[in-house]
Order: C-alpha cells, then sequence, then structure tokens
C-alpha cells in the first residue's frame, strides 16, 4: 500500500459507522508496524476531533500488543534463555518506545564496575560481597519497600532509572549481570518472595537453566534485601514463619520462564489492585502464552 493509499485510509479512521470502522480498522492492524509512524503523524497533527485520536490509541495498541505477543512466543520457542530479552519484552509492553539499548549500555556499566573489582582467587562468599558492595553501595539499588506493589517495580528499565524495585525485578538484574560475569547464579521460587541461587560451579556441567538441582546450591542470595547471604535454614525459618510446607522447588533453581511467567503475574495483579483490569487480562493472556508454571 503506498503513503497515499494509507494516508486516505487514516482519514476514514472517524467514520461514525461502527461497522465501517472495524473494517478500516482490521486493514491497517494487518498492516502492522510498518504502519505507526503514519498513524503517530496523524494522531499528532490531523485536528480530527477526540473520536479520531481515540480511535488511532486504540489500533496503535492493537498493533504494538500484537508485535510484544509475537516477541514472546519467538523468546519462548527458543526456550527463554536470554533472561534479558524476556525482561525486556515484558517492559516493551508497557514502554512501547524504550530505548533497549540505553538499557543495555546501563547493564554493561555496571557490569563494568563489578569486574573490575573481581579476581578469580576470591571464594564464592568473597565474589558476592563484591558484587553486593558495587551494585547496592556504589550504584545504590535497594527494595522498594513504600510502594512495594507498584508496576513499575517490575519493568527493568524502570528499576534501572530509580534504582528502586521488587524482589523478583532487582533479582533479575542481579542474575542478568551474574550471568555476564561468569557467575553461576539462578532464581529460586519462593512463595511471596524470589532469592538467588549461587551454584556449586564444580558441579553445574553444562547443564540446563533451571534444572541444576538442590544439593547444587551452595547458599542463596536475597537481592530485596542488599545481597544478604542465606542458608537452607534460614530458607526454612521463612516457610515457617508463612505456614507454608516445604517444597523441593522452593529450594532450587527456577527457569527463566518461570521467572518472566511470574513477572507478568505480578503486573497483572498490581493492575488489578489499581482497577486497570484492560491491562490486567492483557499481561494474563500474555503470561498464559509461555505455559503452566513448573510445580
Amino acid at each position: 500500500m503506498s503513503d497515499n493509499e494509507l494516508r486516505a485510509l487514516i482519514t476514514l479512521i472517524d467514520d461514525p459507522d461502527e461497522a465501517v470502522y472495524d473494517q478500516i480498522r482490521s486493514k491497517i492492524v494487518g498492516l502492522g508496524e510498518e504502519v505507526v509512524p503514519q498513524l503517530e503523524r496523524a494522531w499528532e497533527y490531523d485536528d480530527l476531533g477526540d473520536m479520531f485520536r481515540n480511535r488511532i490509541e486504540d489500533i496503535l495498541h492493537t498493533i504494538h500488543l500484537a508485535g510484544v505477543t509475537d516477541r514472546l512466543k519467538a523468546w519462548h520457542a527458543s526456550g527463554g534463555e536470554d533472561l534479558l530479552e524476556g525482561a525486556l519484552i515484558i517492559s516493551r509492553y508497557r514502554y512501547p518506545d524504550m530505548d533497549e539499548q540505553k538499557v543495555k549500555a546501563r547493564l554493561a556499566s555496571i557490569r563494568q564496575d563489578i569486574w573490575l573489582e573481581l579476581t578469580d582467587h576470591l571464594t564464592a562468599f568473597e565474589k558476592v560481597r563484591v558484587f553486593n558492595h558495587i551494585f547496592f553501595q556504589i550504584h545504590g539499588f535497594k527494595g522498594n519497600k513504600r510502594n512495594y506493589h507498584a508496576p513499575q517495580n517490575s519493568y527493568i528499565n524502570e528499576v534501572l532509572d530509580s534504582k528502586k524495585g521488587n524482589p523478583l525485578s532487582l533479582a533479575i538484574i542481579y542474575q542478568v549481570l551474574a550471568e555476564d560475569l561468569g557467575l553461576p547464579m539462578r532464581g529460586v521460587n519462593l512463595p511471596n518472595h524470589f532469592v538467588l541461587a549461587y551454584l556449586d560451579e564444580e558441579s553445574m556441567g553444562g547443564a540446563d537453566h533451571g534444572q541444576d538441582g538442590e544439593e547444587n546450591v551452595l547458599f542463596y542470595v536475597n537481592a530485596f534485601s542488599q545481597g544478604d547471604i542465606l542458608g537452607r535454614n534460614e530458607i526454612n525459618e521463612f516457610l515457617e514463619k508463612l505456614k507454608i510446607e516445604r517444597r523441593t522447588s522452593f529450594y532450587q533453581p527456577c527457569t527463566n520462564l518461570d521467572i518472566i511467567r511470574r513477572q507478568m503475574n505480578n503486573l497483572a495483579n498490581s493492575y488489578k489492585k489499581m482497577g486497570d483490569t484492560e491491562r490486567s487480562a492483557e499481561l494474563e493472556t500474555l503470561r498464559d502464552l509461555l505455559g503452566p508454571a513448573e510445580v
């Protein structure tokens, strides 16, 4: 379709006949993301009233959501090996114009600062202490305890900007950096919480993410609490306080798919608490694309 044809089609968006509009909407949406610049220009410069702009916003959101859906499906099909990609997809859902290279550059800067202080002769505990000092003390990351359930705590770009997050988002950033630095750390799903496991490097032997057994865990790290190091006893005490029966999955690494699935579930619940049922439903639909959670 030529630019003139598309422009002519866009001018019909404010047709008062709903049946006509539905046909026009379907045709524009079917053209995909290549029509977004034209739609954005029309929204900004064409003075055709509120209905015209509202309909353009609806079409833009539909096109954008389709793009996020396709990207999430592709990530799932790849096995979800790239945790950062999963987190970026979720941020892209809320922030269509997010600069992903800016996010990656910020992560690279933090990684560089940590790398400069790490040496091969350090023990696992010492490496984590160095990591914690740079990440929490130098760069200032911390748990957002005041607005714990706010949606912005779950989006990686927002957390990098504010340096505040929830247990899951801070752990995602921590794991992404750790993996890039060659530190064997994986997420662990706990009820009402999320921590990281530091694995025995010698016993990993190329195991797939999420398949490393509990026996390979040296210790746990609580990214929400300035990187506190925990043992199995602390996990036991946490579960006992919640009066929850112990399960093997509470002690061993989960998959990246589990992490992103939980991230979307957190967001869906956050928006539901705010009364934004539309966003909540969309995130639940996206979450379900990753299949059921592993038990």
